[in-house]
């Protein structure tokens, strides 16, 4: 029967292959656990097993369950992956280690408003859209070099780029995409980060460049 930690040990294996084939190193990859939904008891089998990177999408649901988390694992790294509404802005800076979903001009005002309130640089992933999709968030392709420039003139740390390819469609060309425009906007060192690859791609991504990758179904199972 799968456990929490066996599927955290399977997720570390595919991650292994896909450096080997790649010839990358596992080390370069942040595996990010995607709690969203689940419970704090849900969640601590893979604390006690010493993961300590996880993602919420929604500020207010993490505001419930992270504080305690944190005060028995104070080591703990939380990201923002969800789509960041500009009033969540304070809380988001307050609550996150990173942020992934920074897609549009008004937020990047709100929040370096609240970083300079809070005195606090948050690193942040610029999500672009990249698959045109009038549904999701995240900036045009064209936009992204506006929205560079904007978030660094505010003091905003950039960690890379983040993007969700369209459903249903083989992922490789938009993640090799994202990293190829992570190139053409000279994005290095510390801006070089590439948010891509979920459950279902995950391997695909770490072969074509991911420094992130945000897994939920593979290590928690399905949600009820």
């Amino acid at each position: 029967m799968e456990t929490p930690t066996s599927r955290l040990d399977a997720v570390h294996a595919e991650i292994a292959k896909a450096c080997k084939a790649s010839r990358r190193k596992p080390s370069d990859i942040s595996l990010i656990a995607v709690s969203k939904t689940h419970p704090a008891q849900k969640i601590a089998p893979l604390l006690e097993a010493g993961h300590r990177v996880f993602g919420e999408n929604r500020v207010q649901e993490a505001q419930g369950k992270w504080p305690e988390l944190r005060e028995r694992f104070p080591d703990i790294e939380l990201h923002g992956i969800g789509q960041l509404q500009s009033n969540k802005a304070d809380d988001a800076v307050a609550l996150f280690d990173c942020i992934h979903a920074l897609d549009r001009l008004s937020l990047v005002k709100a929040l370096a408003r609240a970083m300079d309130k809070a005195n606090k640089r948050v690193p942040c992933f610029v999500q672009v859209n990249i698959g045109s999709e009038e549904q999701k968030g995240g900036c045009a392709i064209d936009a992204l070099p506006e929205l560079l420039s904007k978030a660094r003139a505010a003091d905003i740390p950039i960690a890379g780029l983040m993007c969700l390819p369209p459903a249903g469609i083989e992922p490789a060309p938009f993640f090799a995409l994202l990293a190829r425009l992570a190139q053409d906007h000279d994005l290095k060192g510390a801006e070089a980060g590439l948010s891509m690859g979920m459950s279902g791609d995950y391997p695909t991504a770490v072969m074509l460049g991911a420094s992130h990758i945000r897994v939920g179904t593979a290590l928690f199972g399905e949600r009820g």
